[in-house]
């Protein structure tokens, strides 16, 4: 994954969605990523994408946020573990 090339995305059908509640797992050939977005009020996550990617695919979307969030908490500061307050933790399976 050392090929840092931009390659040119076609987003005309491009749909933005929040997440703030995901789920992860995992066989011996893919990892599964569900993204989902979860009201206090309801009794159940709206799941509205799931991913399915190969492990190498997988530890290299992980090496992207490790290096986003550092550059992130470089310009804004730490982000605190008090931000996570009313943040509802899902399960990794």
């Amino acid at each position: 994954m050392n090929h840092k090339r931009e390659i040119p995305l076609n987003a005309g059908k491009l749909e933005g969605r929040y997440a703030n509640y995901f789920k992860v797992g995992h066989n011996a050939f893919e990892f599964v990523i569900e993204f989902s977005q979860f009201y206090p009020e309801s009794e159940e996550a709206e799941l509205h994408t799931r991913i399915i990617t190969s492990p190498v695919y997988a530890k290299g979307l992980l090496e992207i946020l490790r290096d986003s969030i550092k550059r992130y908490e470089q310009s804004f500061g730490a982000i605190s573990k008090d931000d996570e307050k009313g943040v509802v933790r899902s399960g990794v399976h």
